[in-house]
């Protein structure tokens, strides 16, 4: 059947997942405020995956890929060739799939079908790699087990199973440690709505705290996204959003320093250093593990941004320790990453 998608993003990893659906063998119709997806039909002996340069296609669109005959290969560019893929290839062989690597990096080719089965993962390194697998496995001939170890992300994954769930497929959770996924489902075509973005909208709402008065709409304050954190992180920094049902206020205050963990959502490092470097103390995030292989070194690369600007950043552990100042302009590099580029 059809599927729309309203309130979508046509962002370039957005515009990487809908050109791979299309290879992947659907009928995509795009307009200004929707996406019409409809089968066309299998796909044809061998074909290529690019993913820009989104990591989430990656590792999401590797298990959903190996659904398919044929040998598939997942490409990109930029700052996705140097981003390790070891992890893909430990889980998908244990499921059937032959995995070939350019030494841990780009490209990925899968040969061999995904079958049914029981894999251990390590989920320390992030949840994108288990919701591809919770997308693909309930398509697989039996019942599957997934294991995992470590999990950081655990809301990116309340998210995964809600989506399933509208579109009619069931997984069994046992506390975010093992996942049972019943075989031979299918899925069912409907229309669905996409949330607003709260990674994108933490930018704003730090800029509402230190700099003036932001309102955002078309935000759930209920969401499940993983970022959505960055509400309680001001009101951590002495700031006191102001949330309606269609609508979230931040306005400025006397900033105070915090502390936040930040494991759970990583992407909310920029804007967290953005709005410790505006507090009056010292602030500490936990999570830096998480900032090794982003689109940059992510945490080396606030340090120097901030650095640049004269704001005190220094690490200790797995916590970035950032004092607040006055920040002084200066000529910086984002790093090729656009979340440091909108931190600045």
């Amino acid at each position: 059947g059809q599927t729309v998608i309203l309130n979508p993003s046509f962002c370039e990893d957005s515009m990487a997942a809908i050109e791979i659906a299309r290879v992947l063998g659907a009928a995509v119709a795009v307009a200004d405020d929707r996406i019409v997806l409809e089968p066309s039909g299998q796909i044809a002996g061998n074909v290529t995956l690019n993913c820009g340069e989104s990591g989430l296609a990656l590792r999401m669109f590797s298990p959903v890929a190996a659904l398919f005959p044929g040998v598939i290969t997942l490409t990109g560019h930029g700052s996705l060739l140097q981003r390790p893929v070891n992890m893909i290839s430990d889980a998908l062989s244990q499921l059937g799939v032959k995995v070939d690597t350019e030494g841990g990096l780009l490209p990925v080719r899968l040969s061999g079908r995904l079958r049914a089965g029981r894999a251990l993962i390590d989920g320390s390194a992030g949840s994108q790699l288990l919701t591809g697998l919770l997308m693909a496995l309930p398509l697989a001939e039996a019942d599957s087990r997934i294991d995992v170890a470590n999990l950081t992300s655990k809301p990116y994954i309340g998210l995964t199973l809600g989506l399933l769930h509208d579109f009619g497929i069931t997984v069994e959770n046992e506390d975010f440690r093992t996942f049972r996924i019943p075989g031979n489902q299918s899925y069912r075509a409907h229309e669905y709505v996409v949330e607003g973005d709260w990674s994108g909208a933490a930018f704003l709402l730090v800029a509402g705290a230190t700099a003036g008065h932001v309102i955002l709409r078309n935000l759930n304050p209920e969401s499940l996204q993983a970022d959505r954190a960055i509400l309680s992180a001001l009101v951590e920094a002495g700031v006191q959003p102001v949330a309606e049902p269609d609508s979230i206020t931040a306005g400025v205050s006397g900033l105070r320093a915090f502390t936040f963990d930040a494991t759970d959502s990583p992407d909310l490092f920029p804007p967290l250093a953005a709005l410790a470097a505006s507090c009056e103390g010292t602030s500490r995030i936990r999570g830096v593990s998480r900032l090794r292989h982003k689109e940059s070194d992510r945490a080396e690369a606030i340090a120097k941004v901030l650095g640049a600007m004269k704001i005190s950043v220094r690490f200790r552990g797995d916590e970035m320790i950032i004092t607040g100042g006055q920040a002084q302009g200066a000529v910086v590099s984002s790093h090729n990453d656009h979340r440091i580029a909108m931190m600045a």
